[in-house]
Order: C-alpha cells, then structure tokens, then sequence
C-alpha cells in the first residue's frame, strides 16, 4: 500500500529541519566566537559527555562524530595543539592513548556549553513542537502507521 503524504506533512518536515539548522547555526557560529571551528567543539564535547564506562579513544570519539578515524585523529592534533586535550598511554596496554580535556578546554566548553543551555531554553520549545509535529508523518488515513523503508518497500 502507497504511503499518502500530506502539504502538512512536508510542512512539518520543513520546519524540523529549520529549528535544527537554526540550532547547529547558532551552536556553530558560538564555536567561533569562542576561537575553535564547530567540529572541534563537538569533538570536546563529545569527550566530555561521553557514557560511563567509555574509554576516551579516537575510535570512540569518530564513532560518536560520525567522522572517519583519520578526522578524528586531526581534529584531536589541533586541540592539542590548541592546548585544550591532552592524550596519555593506558597503564596496562601503553599502546592504547587516552584523551581528556586540559583546564583550558573544561574552561572554553563550559562557558559554551552554558550559552548552548541558554540557547536551548529560548529556542527548545520551538524545536520540540517541531519534532512532535514531524513524528505524525507517515500515518495512514485510518489512524494506523505505514512504515516504509526509504526504498518505498513496506517494513515487517
């Protein structure tokens, strides 16, 4: 069965992605005030939020970023250089590297991750209304979720 796509469903769809891109736009523009390029940004906040239990390896971080390892391992040289990471060998296996933030770098991410707080208080309720609105698309007529995969074949 065809999925029937509604003006308000691409409208929805529209709008979602408007309240992010007005969110990464914001959160971009406020790394460079702050004299780092958005990636590294995300890089050391990534480091800084990762799980409990996660070891902070390059591998690690490119896997949360989505970026290659090669990226990751750039990203990584810059901010060292920059003096906000540091990397130290694991005891045990000293070929393994650990990251971790310098007091430079828990300084600059937590005066920006207090902006993006602020940001997120203005701007969040937008972005969740969005996002509720969106989650509607792709509901059949009668009420009842069509799931169809992006190739058009319906999902099991």
């Amino acid at each position: 069965m065809e999925r029937l796509l509604t003006l308000a469903d691409y409208q929805s769809l529209s709008e979602l992605r408007y309240q992010i891109r007005r969110f990464l736009h914001f959160s971009e523009q406020a790394a460079r005030d702050a004299g780092l390029e958005p990636r590294q940004h995300q890089l050391m906040l990534t480091l800084k939020g990762l799980p409990t239990g996660t070891r902070p390896r390059i591998g690690e971080l490119a896997e949360r970023l989505q970026i290659q390892h090669h990226s990751a391992v750039e990203l990584v040289n810059r901010l060292a250089a920059g003096g906000y990471v540091k990397r130290r060998r694991a005891g045990e296996d000293r070929r393994e590297v650990l990251l971790s933030l310098t007091p430079k770098g828990e300084k600059i991410l937590r005066t920006l991750s207090l902006h993006h707080k602020d940001e997120l208080r203005m701007q969040g309720p937008a972005l969740v209304a969005a996002l509720k609105q969106a989650m509607q698309v792709g509901k059949r007529l009668d009420g009842i979720p069509a799931k169809t995969s992006l190739t058009g074949r319906r999902n099991k």
